[in-house]
């Protein structure tokens, strides 16, 4: 069992075509393609911690169809785009706005939105981050865990403190 993160997704939501210059011609390949790459990445025995913005401008069915789609088993951590729909969906097993992680002999902090300052970031603890999709300067230990920043997919711990550049935005 691996342990993936990721964040906005945006499912069903045109702004991030345009906001974002994410690379697909309409809402439907975006959403596809966001799946297929989830689904490529994430095993149905892995854990995914999505660090809000799942899903905007989607019915309630549409919301928990997209959850029973996606491998693995899914925390929210909750953005500003996550409506009570996203947040009472069936498919999470768990909802909250902050979480800590003990991870590969790491502590980990997730919210939606990067601290300025977080607990123990003295003591070497990492902030994992969304909301900013990918343009935001990072600080020392302060990841952006969004699919803007990873290639439209989810990405492990490993493979974020491996990346010995910063991420920037890449459409592939």
């Amino acid at each position: 069992m691996a342990i993936f993160f990721t964040s906005d997704t945006h499912f069903g939501d045109p702004r991030v075509l345009r906001i974002d210059k994410r690379p697909f011609e309409t809402v439907a390949e975006h959403d596809e393609a966001l799946i297929a790459n989830w689904n490529e990445t994430v095993s149905a025995d892995d854990e995914i911690w999505h660090l809000g913005d799942f899903a905007l401008h989607a019915r309630p069915e549409r919301i928990e169809e997209l959850l029973s789609l996606l491998n693995g088993r899914k925390h929210l951590i909750t953005g500003n785009n996550d409506g009570e729909a996203t947040i009472k969906a069936k498919g999470w097993e768990s909802v909250q706005a902050y979480a800590e992680l003990a991870l590969e002999g790491r502590a980990v902090v997730m919210c939606h939105y990067a601290f300025r300052t977080w607990k123990n970031m003295g003591r070497g603890w990492i902030d994992l981050h969304g909301h900013s999709h990918g343009k935001l300067k990072p600080q020392t230990r302060q990841y952006d865990v969004g699919v803007d920043a990873w290639n439209f997919r989810p990405v492990t711990l490993e493979t974020i403190l491996s990346t010995k550049r910063r991420r920037t935005p890449s459409h592939a």
